[in-house]
């Protein structure tokens, strides 16, 4: 994995442009002509008149003018100004480089924690977030049953069609995050010895509890150092006893596990 940085200039009225409307500008400056100007950074003629005109509007001062007469006919060139922004852009966008190529040098081996950083970035309801790499894909008729072993050694189970199994690309080893919605999560005690069809069973302890109105949260910490939130009813809860620090089990259906992988 590696850092980059795309630059934009700000003018004192706002953003003044991207990389494109720089390079159109540096294009000018060597060729004197709009035209080969815009054919060099991949713009039509049009395009690179309208882009001219906004950085000038934009400017202080024009950074662009025409030149009447002369070989050729005449053509555009740029102004002090525009000579100056440019030579400045080049020093900013060499420094820019150089302090990016530090990163890179620095976070060589940083990979695991920059992908940690990207799954911080996914926003969805549901509440549990369990990541992990898939160790099994088991294909049936019509579904698929995937097994995703998490950070910590435990391991939960996924039903998916096949076609999300090919559309997503999963195969041994992907790395892929769960996602169970809190109220998918059935919690339980004293289970020893009980037989449950709930293919998922993750054993540990009560961390935390918050009770509503209606519903309680409860927060268990299961093995490996994950954690799973359940919602339950007051009455479960009371039912069941719940307390930090008592053990429990999060229990979920393998059809409630959704499985996400990073594009």
């Amino acid at each position: 994995m590696r850092i980059q940085s795309s630059l934009t200039v700000e003018a004192t009225h706002g953003t003044f442009g991207s990389r494109r409307w720089m390079e159109l500008l540096t294009a000018i400056g060597s060729e004197a002509s709009i035209a080969a100007a815009a054919r060099s950074v991949g713009l039509s003629y049009k395009a690179a008149w309208d882009a001219v005109d906004a950085m000038n509007n934009l400017a202080d001062a024009p950074l662009v003018e025409r030149v009447v007469g002369g070989k050729g006919g005449g053509g555009t060139r740029l102004t002090p100004d525009g000579e100056r922004l440019v030579a400045t852009w080049r020093e900013v966008e060499a420094q820019n480089a150089r302090f990016v190529e530090m990163l890179n040098e620095r976070i060589a081996h940083a990979g695991r924690d920059l992908d940690i950083i990207g799954r911080f970035a996914m926003l969805t309801s549901a509440r549990n977030h369990l990541a992990g790499r898939i160790a099994r894909i088991t294909r049936g008729a019509v579904n698929d049953e995937v097994e995703l072993e998490l950070g910590g050694g435990g391991r939960i189970v996924a039903i998916v069609t096949h076609e999300s199994t090919q559309g997503m690309g999963l195969a041994i080893d992907t790395k892929a995050i769960a996602l169970v919605k809190a109220s998918s999560v059935i919690v339980g005690t004293g289970l020893e010895g009980v037989k449950l069809s709930t293919r998922n069973q993750l054993p540990g302890t009560v961390a935390r509890i918050d009770r509503g109105a209606v519903n309680t949260e409860v927060v268990i910490d299961v093995d490996g150092g994950n954690s799973i939130a359940a919602i339950v009813t007051n009455a479960s809860a009371e039912r069941l006893a719940l307390a930090e620090g008592k053990p429990a089990t999060a229990l979920f259906k393998a059809s409630s596990v959704i499985l996400a992988v990073s594009p």
